[in-house]
């Protein structure tokens, strides 16, 4: 099928709307050999609250990005390559239901659809995607380790390391970048190289540090990873830099905030003390910076977590995938 389109008149005017609607702020589409597959909205889980989010899945990219008008405009597009995506389903929790999250080096995340078969006809396609273009490429699984999906905002009030320190407008919360944990200033201190993530150390918790610390890390969330590097008569040693202490042991770690600082003000004002940045923050793929100040009460920003223009046109979720000319399944 995929084949069958790559040069068609219909595939081309589709990648074309696409372009199109991101204007300016994406990137070009149209690639030799690249097809469209299918497209629709799906509610992907922010740090502060589920969104709408417009997919386009291409034979060989995933694109998504916000709603400003719906089926028109697009803006804040992400780009992830599907030959090291992976993908894992989530079981229905309540009213969150026809889940899965979407793991890549770069960024991953969940999304949801709006019914079983939605969520059925998106694994298939992203699996036959992936499956495809490995082959062709003759790479057997991903190349590289998935970054953690982080834990959305609203899932803890204290820091998930300690189970001491409340988090409020003074005492922020951060993500572990190892494990997508959300934890106290105390209990992240450290940071570590992870390149898939990026090209310089990012914050961890003291879990994920002490573990790649001791070489017990693993690729599971809450383990980690080691980190190798190639000496000079080509064996491999552990990396451990002098410059990043133990993690803090827990009788160290300072008392929570008197009972004052824990009043969670809804949109408080960052000061100059409270509006740390983190210098490893980025787009998906492309690696830009984010250049904004962080909110007080959280040190992290989700990329695409802060345009809302249009966010209450969007019409009843729907999604296509293309068959032929014109022909949709």
């Amino acid at each position: 099928m995929v084949d069958r389109l790559a040069n068609s008149e219909a595939n081309h005017r589709r990648i074309l709307m696409v372009e199109n609607a991101f204007g300016s702020g994406g990137e070009p589409l149209q690639v030799p050999g690249r097809v469209l597959v299918g497209e629709g909205v799906l509610t992907k889980i922010c740090r502060k609250k589920p969104k709408p989010r417009q997919f386009f899945l291409f034979n060989d990219i995933l694109v998504y990005g916000n709603i400003v008008i719906d089926k028109k405009k697009y803006n804040k597009q992400h780009v992830l390559g599907l030959v090291d995506v992976q993908l894992s389903s989530i079981e229905d929790d309540g009213d969150l239901k026809y889940g899965w999250q979407i793991i890549s080096p770069n960024k991953s995340f969940a999304v949801y659809a709006a019914t079983a078969t939605e969520k059925a006809e998106w694994m298939a396609h992203i699996n036959k995607c992936i499956d495809d273009l490995r082959k062709k490429s003759g790479i057997a699984g991903p190349s590289v380790e998935g970054a953690a999906v982080w834990v959305p905002d609203s899932n803890a009030n204290q820091c998930m390391v300690c189970q001491k320190s409340k988090f409020s407008a003074i005492n922020r919360r951060h993500h572990c970048r190892k494990c997508g944990a959300l934890v106290c200033g105390a209990c992240s201190k450290n940071k570590w190289l992870l390149p898939h993530i990026s090209s310089k150390p990012v914050r961890i918790c003291g879990k994920c540090y002490a573990a790649l610390r001791s070489g017990t890390a693993s690729k599971s969330p809450e383990e980690g990873s080691d980190r190798i590097e190639q000496t000079p008569d080509n064996s491999k040693k552990r990396v451990e830099s002098a410059e990043f202490p133990p993690p803090p042991a827990e009788e160290d770690l300072p008392a929570p905030p008197p009972a004052a600082d824990l009043m969670v003000a809804e949109e408080p004002v960052a000061t100059d003390e409270t509006a740390e940045r983190d210098d490893d923050s980025s787009d998906d793929e492309g690696g830009t910076p984010f250049n904004g100040s962080d909110k007080a009460g959280s040190s992290d920003e989700d990329d695409d977590d802060e345009t809302e223009e249009g966010a209450g046109k969007v019409s009843p979720p729907e999604t296509t995938f293309y068959s032929g000319e014109g022909d949709q399944v």
